[in-house]
């Protein structure tokens, strides 16, 4: 088991009322799985990745990453788990707009243990067809391209679990369909367990495991 979610809860406040996003929510993925989590706008999505990916604490509830309880650990140690054991693709890429394809995917190497060698990078971006832009600026990519590099720069560390949130969401029919096809080769050859929240169908049709988050719910799906 990679990561397992026992009874996270997760609420705010609005004019004095306690409002749940769901409450008692448990989640687990096994190493080399490809789990994804459909649902509406405003479900808890988006959410749900923030808490599993430590970027979001819940109310109560324990998350164990790769046999590790980290639902007591302080911010400096979350931040180590992050950066050693979880790659995040958002649906806005977040690159760096100074950096290169190539800088943008070495930096969380560099952030992680100081080591500037690209090689690996570089062989990542290869792997994934963008070997000739490597020196372009996000603002010279497509978004395809855009999307591309934020898998290599996910990718880097050798997380193990990659958390992808609604990432075909800016694509065209084209370009979703492009990534649809990635995810499934990295999940193959990189052997690399990914959780793909995403509103798509057609993305959420790839999970060898599929949940729907509705109303608080987290429920196991054949068919999406």
């Amino acid at each position: 088991m990679i990561l397992s979610a026992k009874k996270i809860t997760k609420s705010f406040t609005s004019i004095g009322n306690r409002l749940y996003v769901f409450k008692d929510l448990s989640f687990e993925i096994d190493k080399n799985e490809l789990v994804t989590i459909v649902g509406p706008s405003g479900s808890g999505k988006s959410t749900l990745l923030n808490i599993l990916g430590t970027l979001d604490s819940g109310d109560k509830g324990t998350i164990h990453i790769n046999g590790v309880n980290i639902s007591k650990m302080n911010d400096d140690e979350l931040a180590e788990v992050r950066c050693k054991h979880i790659g995040f693709v958002f649906q806005y890429h977040h690159l760096i707009p100074e950096l290169s394809a190539l800088e943008n995917v070495v930096l969380p190497q560099l952030i992680f243990s100081g080591d500037d060698n690209p090689k690996k990078a570089k062989e990542i971006i290869d792997f994934l067809g963008l070997s000739e832009r490597m020196s372009h600026f996000p603002s010279q990519l497509s978004g395809g391209e855009m999307s591309r590099i934020s898998v290599a720069r996910a990718l880097i560390n050798s997380p193990k679990i990659v958390l992808a949130d609604e990432p075909s969401g800016n694509l065209d029919h084209s370009n979703a369909s492009k990534l649809i096809e990635l995810f499934k080769s990295v999940n193959n050859e990189f052997d690399q367990s990914i959780i793909i929240a995403t509103h798509d169908p057609s993305v959420a049709s790839i999970g060898k495991r599929k949940f729907v988050l509705d109303n608080g719910l987290l429920t196991l799906v054949d068919n999406v």
